[in-house]
């Protein structure tokens, strides 16, 4: 089922709590003025700001597709509360990072998913792979599975790998049509129901829809891209090249029913 795509909340942090190791990235738990706790990308980290926009359009298409994904923010942050920070490492991140950064909701005492001990069913384990290989996810494999389980329930979190081809937007055409290699995904052993999924999913991803997630990301972070005059021609960018990869079918994977 669609869901309707709302706004992305804007909140203040108000202390930075403490670093998240596990992520190249260096992401970091933050208390905000909504009294929330998120989970926080920053805009100063290595990989920069088109690892934000990744997170925003992934994720949040995929939550408009039905698909399990925490609650995403824009975390405004002020650089002065680095002082604070003992670790240099982190210090030098978070005074690159004042401004806008991506939280994304904490979900308290979640566990790491292991498909060892968690079953999915094949109707879900086939969206997820489908949407996994329609904006070209790397990272949800089961060395590294970018899911969690939280109160029984799955979540998809960490899409900052997806959508690559806008690291060279002179090229990206080329990756409208590339197959996606599902032999390392986390959920290719639960028998993904991938034709049913495609059936059920491909319909939904229209060019309203595809504007409506890509209009989410904030102005600042498409301004100055080069081969481009505006934000407004990179989010076109974005969206002609969703609408035409859901419309060619060549990515689908081959799994074995």
């Amino acid at each position: 089922m669609l869901m309707l795509v709302g706004v992305l909340k804007k909140v203040i942090a108000t202390r930075y709590v403490l670093p998240l190791r596990e992520g190249g990235s260096l992401p970091g738990l933050v208390e905000a003025d909504d009294l929330g706790t998120y989970v926080v990308k920053f805009i100063g980290a290595g990989q920069g700001r088109k690892t934000l926009v990744a997170e925003v359009v992934t994720g949040e298409l995929g939550r408009a597709l039905g698909l399990p994904v925490p609650e995403l923010a824009q975390v405004e942050f002020d650089a002065v509360i680095a002082r604070s920070e003992p670790d240099q490492e982190v210090q030098e991140l978070l005074k690159g990072s004042g401004g806008l950064n991506l939280g994304m909701d904490f979900l308290p005492g979640a566990l790491a998913f292991d498909p060892l001990c968690f079953g999915v069913e094949p109707d879900l384990a086939g969206r997820i792979l489908w949407f996994d290989a329609l904006v070209g996810n790397v990272d949800r494999s089961w060395r590294n599975p970018n899911m969690l389980v939280w109160h029984g329930d799955p979540y998809l979190i960490d899409h900052g790998a997806t959508l690559i081809f806008h690291h060279s937007w002179a090229n990206a055409d080329r990756f409208i049509t590339r197959p996606y290699d599902a032999g390392d995904h986390v959920l290719i052993e639960a028998s993904p129901d991938l034709e049913a999924a495609d059936a059920a999913l491909a319909p939904l991803v229209t060019e309203e829809l595809l504007r409506d997630v890509v209009g989410l990301v904030p102005e600042e972070w498409l301004v100055e891209e080069p081969g481009f005059d505006s934000a407004g021609q990179v989010r076109e960018a974005y969206v002609r090249h969703l609408l035409e990869r859901v419309s060619d079918r060549r990515w689908l994977p081959e799994v074995a029913q």
